[in-house]
């Protein structure tokens, strides 16, 4: 069985987990923080660990993009999209009307992650715009301090999962401000994994650091991969963190690492007096459009 450390019970995460595996039984263990999450597989106390990579509306995850970059030498095995579908969940009796119906501008407190608040200001600034947002660890940690904290006016934003293992009310479904809300999460291990489902396409995930002084670098490095028709999905330069103003670039390229073609655009690149390190080559899936 294999074991995966995941963020807490009841997160999106949580919830990808179980979609891309399918109903295989896996070992899951829950951590409150992602900077736990790391260390379990690189400790070796888990095979693999759950991370949540990029957001169609926020973004990437920079900190654990940088975590997977600075922090551990820990490869990507697969990824997957999943959708966030995030919920107001609470105590409902504190805010239910004569009608059933709730009184959201009773809310004095909406707490979750601090990516997923902001992929539901519509919803806040229509029906509570005076409550305070707070951001905590994950959208199931969340929950869980509003279970223990009733009487308060506290909301959480998280998922139905969240919301059925701390015995709360589901407010309000679907409250994110764009129905093509998804994560992009990475399952990152040692060891390759099986995973039952098919591959929709193999990726590959490099981190090039340019040299110094070295005007249009970049548009050489892009050239050695345009030249030989490699599909490029991602470009993102991040922060060396060494000084300001040096960055590395992040990039994922639609091809096997090992392939003819991307094996020669990476000699070219280090050609270059270009830094090349190769993050993981490995399947991605996608998750079903709706029928």
């Amino acid at each position: 069985m294999k074991r995966i450390a995941v963020l807490p019970e009841g997160s999106v995460s949580h919830e990808a987990i179980e979609f891309l595996f399918d109903g295989e039984p896996l070992e899951l263990n829950h951590f409150k923080l992602i900077s736990d999450v790391f260390r379990a597989v690189d400790s070796g106390s888990v095979q693999y660990s759950v991370i949540p990579f990029e957001n169609t509306i926020e973004g990437s995850v920079s900190l654990h993009m940088d975590w997977l970059v600075n922090e551990v030498d820990i490869p990507i095995q697969a990824e997957w999209v999943y959708p966030s579908i995030q919920n107001i969940i609470g105590h409902g009796n504190e805010f239910r009307m004569h009608d059933g119906s709730y009184d959201f501008s009773k809310i004095t407190k909406i707490m979750s992650h601090p990516v997923a608040i902001p992929q539901c200001q519509n919803f806040i600034r229509q029906h509570s715009p005076d409550a305070n947002l707070e951001g905590v660890n994950s959208t199931a940690e969340a929950v869980e301090i509003v279970k223990k904290n009733p009487g308060k006016g506290w909301v959480g934003i998280g998922t139905k999962l969240a919301a059925r293992k701390h015995g709360l009310d589901i407010m309000a479904e679907r409250v994110t401000d764009h129905d093509n809300n998804y994560t992009r999460f990475v399952l990152i291990g040692h060891e390759p994994v099986s995973i039952p489902r098919k591959a929709d396409h193999v990726k590959t995930s490099l981190i090039v650091t340019l040299p110094e002084d070295a005007p249009g670098a970049l548009h050489q490095v892009l050239s050695a991969f345009a030249w030989r028709k490699l599909n490029l999905t991602r470009l993102e330069s991040r922060p060396t963190k060494k000084r300001l103003g040096s960055y590395y670039f992040y990039i994922d390229v639609v091809e096997t690492v090992d392939s003819v073609l991307l094996t020669a655009a990476i000699a070219e690149i280090e050609a270059l007096n270009c830094q090349v390190r190769v993050l993981g080559s490995y399947p991605c899936y996608t998750y079903p459009s709706p029928s």
